[in-house]
């Protein structure tokens, strides 16, 4: 039955490793583009929200492989900083910027700013689309606060650079277990299965 399989629509591994880690014992065959014959589909995220670039990415594949979607759009917003890089957050310093880069950008960005206005967040929206079409989205958050150096080897993207003040380490030294029950990713997949599994039990 085509709905018990679910693709994940991404190409990024850390994400395809965390989110099909959260789904363990859901009861879903997970795949990834490369299992359904599409890495390295380029998909242009033309979206203005982390809900549409999400919801973009869910239907291009769901169209492609005619399986249940699951796709993210993620990032950092800095209050400081208008809530940049926000949709923007993976290619803040270029279109190829590697974590390395993006990084450097935003501690350039903020160096005059005291860490009492460093407040930031990490935002990850779930879209999920069905074979039939029928979509739904899911938001989850994570605050904290951006460092001035970034610490820990965990992690990808920003996490080396956000703090996580219950634990006051960032999500690069945190535990991938701990980060797996606190992040924005965690929080929206936690409300994904909720409203995935209602839909699930009445088709």
């Amino acid at each position: 039955m085509k709905e018990k399989i679910a693709v994940i629509a991404t190409g990024n591994s850390h994400k395809l490793e965390e989110i099909g880690e959260i789904l363990q014992g859901f009861n879903l065959e997970i795949k990834s583009m490369k299992d359904v014959n599409l890495d390295g589909l380029e998909i242009v995220e033309d979206g203005t929200t982390f809900e549409e670039n999400a919801l973009i990415k869910a239907r291009t594949v769901m169209e492609k492989t005619g399986y249940l979607t699951i796709a993210d759009d993620s990032g950092l917003e800095v209050e400081a900083l208008d809530n940049q890089p926000g949709i923007y957050s993976s290619r803040f310093a270029g279109e190829n910027a590697i974590d390395k880069e993006n990084n450097e950008k935003l501690l350039k960005l903020l160096e005059e700013v005291p860490q009492e206005k460093r407040n930031a967040r990490f935002v990850c929206v779930i879209a999920v689309i069905f074979p039939n079409g029928q979509s739904f989205t899911v938001r989850g958050e994570c605050n904290g606060s951006i460092g001035f150096e970034p610490k820990g080897a965990k992690g990808f993207g920003y996490d080396p650079l956000m703090i996580i003040p219950q634990y006051n380490k960032t999500f690069g030294e945190l535990d991938p277990a701990i980060k797996n029950k606190i992040s924005h990713r965690a929080r929206a997949l936690e409300k994904m299965k909720e409203v995935l599994s209602k839909e699930l039990r009445g088709e």
